[in-house]
């Protein structure tokens, strides 16, 4: 009878099911038998219904535009901080995780506050006709604020790991910057790359605290899915809120797929190219 080298592995692995259960599987349970319980055709009627789908057009394309800022600036911000030393390098590392720390309607109120018309940055955008408060650009700023540390703390220790032999390699050959970049870095960057922006993806489509002080929340303009399931809660119509809560988990669910099956596809493929 073989044993396991890991001691405790049974009691480690109940107590990892368990949490699953209760903590992940059993909310998500009650989420869908709440959902299933409304009908077929009255869950058809409150998901597409015109302030759901408006809620969703505005919530999944505010949460693109966040992810592919994040996705740009978030690898700039890693490439920085990995292979450069400046002053402040140290503060600046430090402060790619504050949006973990701080409270989101703390970062609601403080984007708000900077972004109004009267505040710092809003008014110097006023005279150029750019409105960020109480629009779909703010929906987007707050949510690539609460969300860019996915991105670079995923990408960064990739790239602090990364060998640079195939970099000199290819200098070497004469390939210039962009092209070992293109060519030999981020290929090897990539699966990493593309986790952190579907885990910023996803955050941004469950963003809730810091959107809804500078959204402004008005139905089919800036309201978004969270806020709505919100209210149908506030009104007692819990089956309503599960059906809507229910359309977003399960575009997070087909997003969670999509991005496994790529990573899966740029692991066989660079397989293949050894």
């Amino acid at each position: 009878m073989s044993r396991s080298p890991l001691p405790g592995f049974r009691l480690a692995l109940g107590l990892t099911l368990a949490y699953l259960g209760l903590i992940v599987l059993l909310p998500l349970a009650a989420l869908i038998a709440q959902a299933s319980g409304m009908g077929w055709e009255r869950y058809l009627a409150v998901v597409t219904s015109p302030r759901s789908l408006a809620s969703f057009q505005i919530t999944v394309l505010a949460a693109f535009g966040a992810t592919v800022f994040n996705a740009v600036f978030g690898l700039g911000l890693a490439w920085a901080l990995t292979r450069y030393e400046f002053p402040g390098k140290r503060l600046l590392d430090a402060l790619v995780d504050v949006p973990f720390a701080l409270p989101t309607a703390v970062a609601g109120v403080a984007l708000t506050a900077l972004f109004a018309a009267n505040g710092w940055y809003g008014a110097a955008l006023a005279p150029l006709g750019i409105q960020v408060a109480y629009a779909p650009l703010g929906i987007m700023c707050a949510m690539a604020f609460t969300s860019i540390p996915f991105v670079v703390r995923s990408v960064q220790p990739v790239l602090a790991d990364l060998s640079s032999e195939a970099e000199e390699a290819a200098e070497t050959l004469g390939a210039g910057q962009l092209r070992t970049f293109w060519s030999v870095i981020f290929p090897a960057i990539f699966p990493a790359f593309l986790a952190g922006c579907s885990l910023a993806f996803a955050r941004s489509l469950g963003e809730f605290g810091a959107v809804i002080f500078i959204a402004g929340n008005q139905p089919f303009k800036t309201e978004i899915a969270a806020l709505l399931v919100f209210i149908r809660l506030e009104e007692y119509d819990y089956q309503a809120a599960a059906a809507i809560a229910s359309v977003m988990l399960g575009a997070a669910f087909v997003m969670l797929l999509v991005v496994n099956a790529i990573q899966l596809w740029h692991l066989r493929y660079a397989r293949e190219g050894q």
